[in-house]
């Protein structure tokens, strides 16, 4: 979610010896959510996910935990491609869920938990 954001949370939250990140959606830095292809969508989430990780000295290496909530089971292999593409041979543990989500045309959304 941009930094923006008016809702009640914070992107990021560290807390004993973690970093946990809110949900985020594939929101372009002006705070557009981009409604494409779910490699698009999934580039985008892993790309802010960087970004707060950055923000505290960490990177996607550093991630321990990530949870997928997936509008559709059919983008299930685009989504793990382009995951893939982000985390190379790092494995965190993952789950992934089927979910309807918040906004029309979101396709999937990711939170991490990275250790410091």
């Amino acid at each position: 979610m941009p930094d923006g954001s008016i809702a009640p949370l914070s992107a990021a939250y560290a807390a004993a010896g973690f970093l946990f990140t809110s949900g985020q959606l594939a929101f372009d830095e002006a705070g557009k959510l981009h409604t494409g292809d779910i490699a698009d969508q999934t580039r985008l989430c892993l790309e802010n996910i960087r970004r707060l990780l950055k923000g505290e000295g960490l990177s996607l290496q550093d991630v321990v935990k990530v949870t997928i909530w997936l509008t559709d089971p059919a983008d299930f292999s685009g989504f793990n491609a382009t995951y893939s593409e982000f985390f190379g041979e790092h494995r965190p543990a993952r789950s992934t869920v089927r979910s309807d989500l918040m906004l029309p045309g979101a396709k999937v959304e990711i939170e991490a938990i990275a250790a410091y």
